[in-house]
């Protein structure tokens, strides 16, 4: 157990230079995770071998699939039912343009451009059509927009993304069998029985010492992970679907919320960033720099025209569509995801896999910093709009508790589009 204890330190330890890179230079701790695998596989790798991490231990990977989920739980906790059942055209057009777009483009460029085969291609433009929930949902906590209306179907567009991503990759890689009919028919099942159950566990042992709302959330995703990756399909799937589904219970629950922040930022996601930074070989980026800049590009380009030619059919102001398409053109999670998948199935080889994810970092790293330091729509926070309507007063502290005007965080329900 000395070697576990050791490893889990050295692990953390990465975490916590990860952490204070992404409040020292204000991107997300995703992202300086995956660039501190990066270079820690580069150091290690050059001083003791590139087994020093041990990234294909069991308990490495359980940690990090957990954080994965987690992580999707919680993004699809954020998101809004009232507002989604208003907004639901805008986040789907949105998100299907965000997904198609690249998918396609990608996918063609690959083929024709770079000369990988058909199933490579196919593969490809599934890991570049997906958008990073991660930066996305890191990014709105940071400019507390996750609080409103905007960022609420943002992260309903990035359900969409994903969710297609997820579908393509089982529809094209996975086969169809009797396990996905009773992995789908499980599923829907829970989406129609938690809702209804959830709420009634809460209220039942709610604010006990023995916090048996995360265990209870907890088995869920752990239960439904199982029965996907049975079925030959990917844990974060039903994860994000059921965080969607107990929006209105769980996303309202701002201290079980706080609690799971800390149990997923603060221990189990970092080991999937840096194991999946870790993975990358740089050299083999260094040695056929073409496809890492021709994967970047054509997903950075695709993306945001495609999201931004949405976010203008329905009437946005063109801050709010520029950091929409931005921040929708980073890739990370389900990048990171889909091409492992390629890896450990054989469909692409180390050179391919560590091209395909520097490109999807590339897209987290590029875009994210133009849309944060030009196109932030900063009149959308909310003590920003409290003050130009003159609500910047103490019943906003009544209303919101937890909240602060300092930190620019207050009253949600701030309109969509403007001027609506």
């Amino acid at each position: 157990m000395t070697s576990i204890w050791a490893m889990a330190a050295f692990w953390l330890g990465l975490a916590l230079i990860a952490g204070a890179l992404s409040i020292w230079f204000r991107i997300s701790a995703a992202m300086t995770e995956i660039i501190i695998g990066i270079a820690a596989q580069l150091a290690l790798s050059f001083l003791f071998g590139s087994g020093l991490l041990d990234t294909d231990a069991t308990w490495i990977k359980v940690l990090s699939g957990v954080g994965m989920m987690l992580l999707t739980f919680l993004a699809g906790a954020e998101l809004d039912p009232e507002v989604m059942k208003l907004k639901w055209k805008e986040a789907l057009a949105v998100g299907s343009a965000s997904f198609l777009v690249p998918f396609l483009s990608c996918t063609a460029v690959t083929h024709y451009v770079l000369g990988w085969n058909m199933t490579q291609s196919w593969l490809a433009g599934v890991a570049l059509g997906g958008t990073s929930v991660a930066i996305v949902y890191a990014e709105m906590m940071i400019h507390n927009l996750n609080v409103t209306d905007f960022g609420k179907i943002l992260l309903g567009a990035c359900f969409v993304t994903d969710f297609a991503t997820v579908l393509a990759l089982g529809l094209i890689f996975s086969p169809f069998t009797q396990k996905t009919l009773i992995f789908a028919g499980v599923t829907v099942a829970c989406c129609a029985v938690l809702p209804w159950l959830t709420p009634r566990i809460f209220r039942r042992f709610a604010e006990q010492p023995s916090e048996l709302e995360t265990k209870f959330l907890l088995v869920c995703l752990l239960a439904l992970g199982a029965l996907a990756t049975w079925a030959d399909s990917e844990a974060v799937l039903p994860a994000y679907v059921l965080g969607m589904m107990l929006a209105g219970t769980v996303g309202r629950d701002h201290a079980l919320i706080r609690r799971l922040r800390t149990l997923t930022f603060g221990f189990v996601t970092p080991f999937f960033f840096i194991r999946a930074g870790f993975l990358v070989s740089i050299p083999a980026v260094i040695a056929a720099p073409l496809a890492f800049l021709v994967f970047m590009v054509t997903k950075i380009v695709a993306k945001t025209s495609g999201v931004y030619a949405a976010a203008k059919y329905y009437k946005y102001a063109h801050l709010e569509a520029m950091y929409s398409s931005l921040l929708m053109s980073s890739g990370l999670a389900f990048g990171a995801i889909v091409s492992l998948f390629g890896l450990t199935h054989g469909l692409i080889d180390k050179s391919q896999y560590s091209a395909l994810v520097a490109g999807v970092i590339g897209t987290g790293i590029v875009p994210t910093l133009i849309a944060n330091n030009f196109f932030v729509p900063r009149h959308l926070r909310p003590a920003e709009t409290a003050r130009l309507k003159g609500k910047d007063h103490p019943a906003i502290h009544e209303l919101f508790p937890q909240l602060s005007l300092e930190d620019e965080v207050g009253l949600s329900g701030v309109p969509l589009i403007s001027g609506e």
